[in-house]
């Protein structure tokens, strides 16, 4: 791993302000529309979105701006990344979004970690999953074919659309997800219901990867 130290440490930082963002926003977002989830889920949505683009534009050229196990995940099978290397991202970057998760209660006064109590489960919500985590890697794999400037907006874009079209409100990273189970806000999730996000997750990812291995394999 070239400069494993600055990419590692790229995967935490931009990790952590991602979960500052999607939790930070959640609490935001409920405190002021507390009687209006639609309008909670807006503002949800269009920090976490505009975080992301900022977050890709800053680390992608550091470490390629995962952030997201699923992306670590996608990477792997294609072989652009080492199961060594994999394995060193997927713990900075849970590492990383419990610490920002941390960080968002500790500057809106809540616990430092603790379990939520939002439910969030059913076949409908876990094809939700596998659906928003589907289209985040085909946009990042073919963005990376065709328009490799594009990534950082078409991830914004990717997760703005899939927080009002999945079921679930797109969560489509298994960091993400613990450290969602780990805050009784708004963007919650019961840590029981979290394994089967996971799962249909890392099953969106390999969707992906596969169709477009085929889809972009020279002939």
């Amino acid at each position: 791993m070239k400069d494993p130290a600055r990419r590692l440490v790229a995967e935490f930082v931009g990790t952590a302000f991602l979960l500052a963002t999607v939790v930070g926003s959640g609490i935001m977002a409920e405190t002021l529309s507390p009687d209006n989830v639609g309008v909670a889920l807006a503002g949800n949505t269009l920090a976490t979105a505009a975080m992301l683009v900022v977050l890709i534009l800053i680390y992608g050229p550091v470490s390629g701006a995962h952030f997201n196990p699923a992306v670590t995940l996608a990477f792997t099978l294609r072989r652009d990344i080492t199961v060594g290397e994999a394995a060193a991202y997927v713990v900075v970057q849970v590492a990383g979004a419990l610490a920002g998760t941390m960080l968002a209660h500790v500057m809106f006064d809540q616990p430092l970690l603790v379990a939520s109590q939002q439910a969030r489960t059913g076949v409908g919500q876990w094809t939700g999953e596998l659906v928003a985590t589907f289209s985040l890697v085909a946009a990042i794999l073919g963005c990376l074919k065709w328009r490799p400037d594009a990534v950082p907006w078409a991830v914004g874009l990717a997760i703005a659309g899939g927080y009002w079209y999945t079921s679930s409100t797109s969560f489509a990273n298994p960091a993400v997800t613990i450290a969602r189970s780990l805050t009784d806000t708004f963007s919650g999730i019961l840590p029981a219901h979290a394994p089967a996000f996971i799962a249909a997750q890392c099953a969106g990812a390999i969707a992906a990867v596969l169709l477009f291995g085929w889809l972009l394999r020279r002939t």
